[in-house]
């Protein structure tokens, strides 16, 4: 008896250790460490993973002077904030802190056919998600789909994206299709769809959320392969889009940056086979107005434009012109860690319109049990590409500021 008794003691005792551990824990503090690397940041979007131990919050980031900087937790318990500034080569240490601020900043609305956005009051995007109709009786409704961004503007509210365009009735703003493939013996195009081929099919948004640092979405949709009037899922695809409440104001002009994480797998056992071909993935199609070719400029990372960029390979592709008479336009960046990074470029020789073309490198599959993403980031702004500015910005994308976390 007095051994179960004395086992008994033990285990309580180690209860009581264990959970005055788990206190100890909980009250020790957290200080987040951010090294600039080799490049000037400013208003730098940084990411890093929470302390298991830090629940609940909203949290905040607090400096030695005591200002403090919003901090944003997602599902995955990845903690964001906008670094304000940082020279290259310094480091600036915070300490997390709980806060009773709940300033959304960036949000959006939802209406029957699809999802806006807005970042301090301003609209920037709307994704599209089951329209109700095609915009015209002349368009057929193999033509309708959803699954896409349109309309994109400028901070001064010029549109920047077309939808539904008279040569082009497939494209639709920011979207994503695959053009010369294979699937069990079949050649489904899912991108000129007029074909009846293939297509790509709106499932639903899994997820939204709004924030101080970001508001975004996790969509899903389906590449259908039409076989013989028989319908076959060969690729089931996520997106998830992050817009940031960055480029405000400040010292340089305005600007709405947003991302673009793009995860497909194989929806049977078969492969999903891309032929080499000159264009096929995330594309953008520019203002109606730029049809006119005097009215169009591209630019690319290299200094290339229309003439010389297409098949060319980029860091970041740039299309603008006037609307309204003013200038705006619309970059791409594409992340160091895409398949064939830097990936080749279609800029189309009489359309506004560009995309990344992997497949321009030959052919590849997206294989069963394999996760094929592109991860893309977007930067619409009004005037001309600003080269210096978006060298800048891909730094910050491509080599994101280093974080370390101490607990003391």
């Amino acid at each position: 008896m007095n051994r179960y008794k004395n086992l008994l003691i033990l285990a309580v005792l180690a209860i009581a250790l264990l959970a005055h551990g788990e206190l100890n824990a909980a009250k020790r503090n957290a200080y987040v460490s951010v090294a600039a690397g080799s490049h000037d940041r400013q208003e730098t979007v940084v990411s890093f993973a929470l302390p298991a131990e830090f629940k609940g919050g909203p949290y905040a980031l607090r400096d030695t002077s005591g200002q403090q900087i919003p901090l944003q937790i997602d599902s995955e318990r990845q903690a964001s904030f906008v670094l304000p500034a940082l020279k290259a080569g310094q480091t600036k240490t915070y300490q997390l802190v709980v806060t009773r601020s709940k300033a959304k900043g960036v949000d959006f609305t939802q209406r029957n056919e699809g999802l806006d956005f807005k970042v301090a009051g301003r609209n920037v995007f709307t994704f599209v998600t089951t329209p109700a109709s095609v915009p015209s009786k002349e368009i057929k409704p193999v033509f309708l789909r959803g699954g896409y961004l349109h309309p994109v503007l400028a901070p001064s509210g010029r549109l920047v994206t077309d939808d539904y365009p008279s040569d082009h009735y497939h494209h639709h703003g920011i979207w994503f299709a695959w053009t010369k493939t294979e699937f069990e013996g079949a050649h489904p195009d899912f991108w000129n769809v007029g074909d009846g081929t293939g297509k790509v099919q709106f499932e639903g948004v899994d997820r939204t959320w709004t924030g101080p640092v970001h508001a975004g979405f996790k969509s899903r949709q389906s590449y259908i392969a039409i076989t013989g009037g028989v319908s076959k899922t060969a690729l089931n695809e996520q997106w998830d889009v992050r817009l940031y409440n960055v480029g405000q104001g400040g010292k340089g002009k305005r600007y709405f940056l947003f991302d673009i994480v793009a995860t497909q797998e194989c929806a049977s056992s078969s492969p999903l086979v891309l032929e080499e071909y000159r264009y096929g993935g995330m594309g953008v199609r520019g203002h109606r107005d730029w049809k006119d070719k005097s009215k169009v400029s591209f630019m690319t990372s290299e200094g290339k434009s229309r003439e010389n960029g297409n098949a060319t390979r980029g860091r970041w592709v740039h299309i603008s012109g006037p609307v309204d008479n003013q200038i705006a336009g619309i970059a791409v960046l594409d992340h160091p860690g895409n398949f064939r990074s830097p990936q080749p470029l279609r800029i189309h020789p009489d359309d506004p319109y560009f995309n990344y073309a992997p497949s321009q490198l030959g052919r590849f599959e997206i294989k069963p049990g394999e996760k094929f993403v592109v991860r893309y980031r977007y930067v619409v702004a009004d005037g001309a590409a600003d080269k210096a500015e978006l060298d800048r910005l891909w730094n910050d994308y491509a080599a994101p500021p280093q974080v370390s976390v101490e607990l003391k």
